[in-house]
């Protein structure tokens, strides 16, 4: 049972120390601080536009079809 204690705190220690080693490492503002944020902003909203603008076609496609089927 001793040996299981010591290995699950060595293990929580571990991930502790993995997770403060890396958030000191990374920095949050780094995509903001070097003008990228905009870019990929730019992309998601140029996606979802997209995919908006697809399913209103394809909506106005299937209409089309059930009043074929509908005649």
């Amino acid at each position: 049972m001793s040996k299981l204690k010591i290995s699950l705190s060595f293990l929580f220690s571990l991930i502790l120390t993995i997770n403060t080693t890396f958030a000191q490492t990374t920095n949050p503002d780094f995509m903001q601080s070097i003008g990228k944020i905009y870019v990929v902003v730019a992309v998601i909203i140029t996606i979802f536009i997209g995919i908006i603008i697809y399913l209103f076609s394809l909506e106005r496609k299937i209409k089309n079809l059930e009043n074929q089927l509908g005649e």
